[in-house]
């Protein structure tokens, strides 16, 4: 059972819980701070509409030794741990119930980065996975739709130091994206930590 402050957001055909806060102001701030000048980043190459494409952000996708993830045609292979994500990873473990072994680091750099329309429905994944999002620096809008019935939305602003957790049939049912802006923003720090299964769990 998740603690009180997660909050249950309406979802139709799926599972959505949110806490604004879930990380104090200064730790958030020291953690975006500190993951701006630690971790490796870079500027992935994805497929879009049958050509490879820079990603519009830099990105690092982290985890245990084995917790290779393929996303639009490319494997990715795990950085080592960060002590930082580490110490993150298992807080969120025991406050959620579920088990982590990776994490992707997405750096956007202001309104021109962004994130398309995608479901995190990999077969790495599995059928229902737990997808814990922490966010760090700018608030920027979170945007949801329905995969069958697209007059389906709903967007949410994901404020420094949150958390949303995606669980149940959201990824089976839902997209997300994080839309361009045109209005000044800063930079923004996205950490989104999952299981990729074929990888031993720790004993």
């Amino acid at each position: 059972m998740l603690p009180a402050r997660f909050e249950r957001l309406p979802l139709p055909d799926g599972r959505l819980h949110f806490v604004a806060g879930w990380l104090g102001a200064e730790e958030a701030d020291a953690l975006f701070e500190g993951l701006s000048a630690q971790v490796p980043w870079e500027v992935h190459r994805i497929r879009l509409f049958g050509r490879e494409v820079e990603s519009p952000r830099l990105s690092c996708w982290i985890g245990d030794s084995g917790a290779s993830y393929v996303y639009s045609r490319t494997r990715f292979e795990p950085r080592p741990w960060l002590p930082a994500l580490q110490e993150l990873r298992l807080r969120l473990e025991r406050e959620t119930g579920a088990r982590f072994n990776s994490v992707l680091a997405n750096l956007y750099r202001d309104g021109a980065d962004a994130m398309g329309w995608h479901a995190d429905d990999e077969p790495e994944l599995g059928a229902r996975p737990v997808i814990a999002s922490v966010s760090l620096g700018a608030t920027r809008r979170f945007l949801l739709r329905h995969r069958r019935e697209r007059g389906r939305r709903l967007a949410l602003e994901l404020p420094h130091g949150s958390l949303l957790l995606m669980s149940g049939d959201t990824q089976a049912n839902w997209q997300h994206a994080l839309a361009r802006t045109v209005r000044p923003v800063g930079p923004r720090i996205n950490l989104t930590f999952r299981w990729i299964r074929g990888t031993a769990a720790p004993a």
